[in-house]
């Protein structure tokens, strides 16, 4: 076990100004709008051609928007949910032209993907999920530095000990967070791992212990016993703490990744997605497609590289830097 660059006790930071507040979240929905920019291409700039296109709704309108959803992976669920919803309050609302039928088709969208994220508890312990290549250590490193700015005591635990180097690149992010991790050699059984983070989370009176896991799905029933253990052992050891299985999903990946989706919620009870490099794909649609198929809320997504480019989601942001 290895734990170092122990983090002082904080006071939580102070309140920002409401000014500096509100600076932050245009700074970040501008990041948004650009890290959404391929999607808008694909999806919201057809989208915006044809509803001005759109002299009468008609069938022929329905059916090139629903072309326009599924080639942006929103998914035939959500897209055929999306369509029906549409008919029916144009139909209601007796609206006539295709632009009113998007700013319609814009608020149907926000509330399918807006499934509210649970209120956070402390202490938590947080068990990453996911394929290798989703950034899941990038993402472990981002929350780390995320929760730690907001003045909460965060350790890591290295508890993907099968993919070579994988600790080790999980340390770099703990020096760059300045927080501790627990680590073992390479090959060692997770769930020891684990045990031992979760004593030194005790021990040192810590907020949110983020723990890496295996990312193997060649064999379901191993991946499925390894995340039994780790949380048979989180469960007995650490029965005060809220436990969350966040799964990482790549974007990029579209609709495999949701297959991937539905694997790991086969294994183990997800309570919450993080969806990496939305700024690279033009298919930010699988947004939708996770709410519909999954019913599990995106809590973080990833639009860039920087610290400050994994956000909280929200899906009235999300859909308006969008259109």
């Amino acid at each position: 076990m290895a734990l170092f660059g122990r983090k002082k006790d904080q006071e939580p930071a102070a309140p920002v100004e409401a000014e500096e507040q509100e600076e932050k979240r245009k700074g970040f929905f501008a990041r948004l709008r650009e890290g959404l920019s391929k999607t808008r291409g694909n999806m919201t700039d057809k989208v915006d051609t044809l509803a001005r296109q759109t002299v009468k709704i008609d069938d022929d309108f329905y059916e090139e928007l629903e072309d326009i959803l599924i080639l942006s992976d929103c998914g035939i669920n959500a897209t055929t949910r999306i369509i029906d919803e549409l008919k029916s309050r144009v139909k209601s609302q007796n609206i006539k032209n295709g632009l009113e039928a998007r700013e319609v088709l814009k608020q149907i969208m926000i509330e399918e993907m807006d499934i509210p994220r649970p209120p956070l508890k402390w202490p938590m312990v947080m068990l990453i999920v996911g394929v290798n290549g989703v950034g899941k250590t990038t993402t472990i490193g981002k929350l780390a530095l995320r929760f730690q700015a907001i003045g909460r005591k965060v350790m890591l635990c290295a508890g993907d000990t099968f993919r070579a180097a994988a600790s080790e690149q999980l340390t770099v992010w703990a020096e760059r967070a300045r927080v501790p991790i627990v680590k073992r050699e390479e090959g060692a059984d997770p769930a020891a791992v684990v045990y031992d983070a979760v004593k030194s989370a005790k021990a040192n009176e810590a907020d949110l212990l983020i723990v890496d896991t295996a990312g193997r799905l060649h064999n379901k029933k191993n991946l499925m016993d390894e995340l039994d253990k780790m949380r048979r052992v989180i469960d007995r050891e650490y029965p005060e703490a809220d436990v969350r299985c966040i799964l990482v999903l790549d974007a990029t990946t579209g609709q495999n990744g949701l297959q991937q989706a539905r694997v790991f919620k086969e294994v183990c009870e997800v309570g919450g997605i993080i969806l990496t490099k939305l700024d690279g794909t033009a298919k930010g649609g699988i947004a939708l497609a996770i709410r519909q198929e999954l019913a599990v809320p995106v809590w973080y997504i990833g639009v860039g590289e920087g610290i400050d480019d994994l956000q909280p989601f929200k899906a009235k942001d999300f859909v308006e830097a969008l259109f």
